[in-house]
Protein backbone atom coordinates (compact mmCIF):
# COMPACT_ATOMS: atom_id res chain seq x y z
CA UNK A 1 0.00 0.00 0.00
CA UNK A 2 1.51 3.52 -0.92
CA UNK A 3 1.12 6.52 1.60
CA UNK A 4 0.30 9.94 -0.06
CA UNK A 5 0.13 13.03 1.42
CA UNK A 6 -2.77 15.36 0.76
CA UNK A 7 -1.12 18.38 0.84
CA UNK A 8 1.66 21.08 -0.52
CA UNK A 9 3.01 21.74 2.64
CA UNK A 10 6.97 21.53 2.20
CA UNK A 11 6.86 21.13 6.19
CA UNK A 12 5.07 17.92 6.52
CA UNK A 13 6.53 16.72 3.35
CA UNK A 14 10.09 17.09 5.75
CA UNK A 15 8.72 15.73 8.32
CA UNK A 16 7.48 12.39 6.92
CA UNK A 17 11.45 12.43 5.05
CA UNK A 18 12.85 12.88 8.46
CA UNK A 19 11.13 9.92 9.88
CA UNK A 20 11.61 7.79 6.90
CA UNK A 21 8.08 7.23 5.88
CA UNK A 22 8.23 6.98 1.81
CA UNK A 23 4.97 9.11 0.21
CA UNK A 24 3.83 11.04 -2.76
CA UNK A 25 2.35 13.85 -2.80
CA UNK A 26 -0.63 15.80 -4.60
CA UNK A 27 -2.41 18.98 -3.38
CA UNK A 28 -6.19 18.35 -2.50
CA UNK A 29 -7.00 22.08 -3.73
CA UNK A 30 -10.06 22.36 -0.91
CA UNK A 31 -11.12 25.86 -0.82
CA UNK A 32 -10.87 26.40 3.21
CA UNK A 33 -12.71 29.70 3.47
CA UNK A 34 -16.02 27.92 2.60
CA UNK A 35 -15.66 25.52 5.42
CA UNK A 36 -14.05 27.67 7.95
CA UNK A 37 -17.35 29.91 8.15
CA UNK A 38 -19.20 26.66 9.07
CA UNK A 39 -16.53 25.29 11.71
CA UNK A 40 -15.79 28.10 14.56
CA UNK A 41 -14.07 25.90 16.95
CA UNK A 42 -10.73 25.60 15.93
CA UNK A 43 -10.69 21.69 16.86
CA UNK A 44 -13.85 21.09 14.55
CA UNK A 45 -12.23 23.20 11.93
CA UNK A 46 -8.60 21.05 11.80
CA UNK A 47 -10.45 17.72 11.83
CA UNK A 48 -12.99 18.32 9.13
CA UNK A 49 -9.76 20.21 6.66
CA UNK A 50 -8.05 17.35 7.29
CA UNK A 51 -10.89 14.65 6.65
CA UNK A 52 -11.91 16.56 3.66
CA UNK A 53 -8.37 16.95 2.10
CA UNK A 54 -7.67 13.25 2.53
CA UNK A 55 -10.98 12.24 1.14
CA UNK A 56 -10.69 14.20 -1.98
CA UNK A 57 -7.43 12.26 -2.78
CA UNK A 58 -8.71 8.91 -1.36
CA UNK A 59 -10.91 9.18 -4.32
CA UNK A 60 -8.22 8.93 -6.82
CA UNK A 61 -6.41 6.31 -4.75
CA UNK A 62 -8.98 3.73 -3.24
CA UNK A 63 -6.43 1.27 -2.67
CA UNK A 64 -3.73 3.44 -0.65
CA UNK A 65 -2.81 4.85 2.60
CA UNK A 66 -3.98 8.55 1.74
CA UNK A 67 -2.90 11.37 5.03
CA UNK A 68 -5.23 14.78 5.24
CA UNK A 69 -3.93 17.56 7.79
CA UNK A 70 -4.07 20.84 8.29
CA UNK A 71 -3.05 23.52 11.65
CA UNK A 72 -4.55 26.07 12.48
CA UNK A 73 -3.35 28.94 14.95
CA UNK A 74 -5.98 30.88 17.49
CA UNK A 75 -5.58 33.54 20.53
CA UNK A 76 -8.41 34.23 22.84
CA UNK A 77 -10.65 31.39 20.51
CA UNK A 78 -10.00 34.13 17.42
CA UNK A 79 -8.75 31.56 14.45
CA UNK A 80 -5.89 33.34 12.61
CA UNK A 81 -5.66 31.62 9.19
CA UNK A 82 -2.92 32.10 6.85
CA UNK A 83 -2.30 36.05 6.37
CA UNK A 84 -2.93 37.43 2.95
CA UNK A 85 -1.03 40.80 2.80
CA UNK A 86 1.52 42.35 4.70
CA UNK A 87 -1.25 44.30 7.56
CA UNK A 88 -2.89 41.18 7.98
CA UNK A 89 0.82 39.75 8.79
CA UNK A 90 1.42 42.78 11.00
CA UNK A 91 -2.03 42.19 12.58
CA UNK A 92 -1.69 38.73 13.68
CA UNK A 93 1.88 38.81 14.88
CA UNK A 94 0.80 41.70 16.88
CA UNK A 95 -2.10 39.81 18.27
CA UNK A 96 0.71 37.41 19.19
CA UNK A 97 3.00 38.90 20.68
CA UNK A 98 3.44 38.28 24.76
CA UNK A 99 0.73 36.49 24.80
CA UNK A 100 0.28 32.16 24.55
CA UNK A 101 -2.08 30.93 21.92
CA UNK A 102 -3.23 27.78 20.58
CA UNK A 103 -1.76 25.26 17.79
CA UNK A 104 -4.08 22.86 16.49
CA UNK A 105 -3.28 20.35 13.77
CA UNK A 106 -6.14 17.65 12.42
CA UNK A 107 -4.70 14.28 10.30
CA UNK A 108 -6.89 12.32 8.93
CA UNK A 109 -5.89 9.27 8.05
CA UNK A 110 -7.85 7.08 4.81
CA UNK A 111 -8.00 4.30 2.75
CA UNK A 112 -11.17 3.55 1.02
CA UNK A 113 -10.78 0.05 0.19
CA UNK A 114 -9.52 -0.96 3.21
CA UNK A 115 -12.00 1.13 5.34
CA UNK A 116 -9.81 2.47 6.94
CA UNK A 117 -10.74 6.26 9.03
CA UNK A 118 -9.32 7.83 11.84
CA UNK A 119 -9.06 11.54 12.40
CA UNK A 120 -7.82 12.86 15.20
CA UNK A 121 -5.76 16.07 16.09
CA UNK A 122 -3.35 17.57 18.53
CA UNK A 123 -3.10 21.11 20.21
CA UNK A 124 0.10 22.47 21.28
CA UNK A 125 0.47 25.61 23.41
CA UNK A 126 2.69 28.42 22.40
CA UNK A 127 3.74 31.92 24.47
CA UNK A 128 5.34 34.72 22.14
CA UNK A 129 8.24 36.77 23.79
CA UNK A 130 6.94 41.32 23.61
CA UNK A 131 7.84 41.96 19.69
CA UNK A 132 8.53 45.23 18.91
CA UNK A 133 7.40 46.64 15.43
CA UNK A 134 10.55 46.80 14.12
CA UNK A 135 10.75 42.69 14.88
CA UNK A 136 7.30 42.05 13.39
CA UNK A 137 8.40 44.59 10.00
CA UNK A 138 11.61 42.40 9.80
CA UNK A 139 10.42 38.64 9.41
CA UNK A 140 7.83 39.93 7.63
CA UNK A 141 10.11 41.79 5.13
CA UNK A 142 12.19 38.30 5.16
CA UNK A 143 10.88 35.91 5.91
CA UNK A 144 7.75 34.21 4.06
CA UNK A 145 4.63 34.25 6.67
CA UNK A 146 2.09 34.20 3.81
CA UNK A 147 1.89 30.53 3.71
CA UNK A 148 1.23 30.02 7.61
CA UNK A 149 -1.51 29.69 10.08
CA UNK A 150 -0.78 32.65 11.95
CA UNK A 151 1.91 34.08 9.79
CA UNK A 152 4.90 32.11 11.59
CA UNK A 153 7.13 29.16 11.23
CA UNK A 154 8.41 28.16 14.67
CA UNK A 155 11.48 25.87 12.78
CA UNK A 156 12.56 29.57 10.66
CA UNK A 157 13.60 33.22 12.02
CA UNK A 158 10.64 33.01 14.18
CA UNK A 159 11.41 30.79 17.01
CA UNK A 160 13.36 33.79 18.51
CA UNK A 161 10.03 34.88 18.76
CA UNK A 162 8.71 32.31 21.51
CA UNK A 163 9.48 32.30 25.14
CA UNK A 164 8.08 28.72 25.65
CA UNK A 165 6.37 25.73 24.30
CA UNK A 166 3.51 23.11 26.00
CA UNK A 167 3.12 20.27 23.70
CA UNK A 168 4.20 18.81 20.68
CA UNK A 169 6.83 21.12 18.41
CA UNK A 170 6.14 19.17 15.68
CA UNK A 171 2.58 20.28 15.89
CA UNK A 172 3.54 23.43 15.34
CA UNK A 173 5.44 22.87 12.38
CA UNK A 174 2.19 20.91 10.79
CA UNK A 175 2.61 17.17 11.84
CA UNK A 176 2.60 16.21 15.39
CA UNK A 177 4.50 13.32 14.23
CA UNK A 178 4.77 11.12 17.60
CA UNK A 179 1.16 10.99 17.89
CA UNK A 180 1.09 10.37 13.79
CA UNK A 181 3.32 7.39 14.13
CA UNK A 182 1.66 6.01 16.86
CA UNK A 183 -1.83 5.87 15.12
CA UNK A 184 -0.02 4.55 11.89
CA UNK A 185 1.32 1.51 14.60
CA UNK A 186 -2.36 1.00 15.76
CA UNK A 187 -4.01 0.50 12.40
CA UNK A 188 -0.61 -1.74 11.77
CA UNK A 189 0.58 -0.03 8.62
CA UNK A 190 3.70 0.98 9.42
CA UNK A 191 6.55 -0.35 11.86
CA UNK A 192 9.57 1.09 13.07
CA UNK A 193 13.00 -0.29 11.43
Amino acid sequence: MNIILASKSQRRKDLLKMIDIPFKSYASNIDESIISSKYPKPIDLCRKLAILKAKKISQKFKSDLVIGGDTIVAINNEILGKPKNKFEAHQMLDKLSGQTHLVFTGISIQCIDKKILKTFYEKTKVTFNNLSKRDINYYISNCNPYDKAGGYGIQDMSSIFVDKIDGCFYNVVGLPISKFYKELKKLDIIKFM
